[in-house]
């Protein structure tokens, strides 16, 4: 697996930023839309994540972005 490259995602516009943070999946608590804190994103193998916190649990939440999402 290659190196992570760091990426700004608050370079993202607000709007853009406000739909990433709300709109997640949470393995741990197995729900939706919990919500994301201390956003991190970051290039893997030509794949743009963002990870960061659920609101509700604190566990690692990771969002993929798609070429919809771009």
């Amino acid at each position: 697996m290659g190196t992570p490259t760091s990426r700004d995602f608050y370079a993202r516009d607000k709007e853009e930023q406000k739909a990433f943070l709300e709109t997640t999946w949470c393995d741990h608590c197995m729900k939706a839309d919990l919500g994301m804190q201390e956003p991190v994103e970051y290039e893997l193998e030509g794949t743009i994540f963002i990870e960061g916190q659920c609101l509700q649990c604190g566990q690692a939440v990771y969002t993929e972005l798609t070429d919809d999402d771009i």
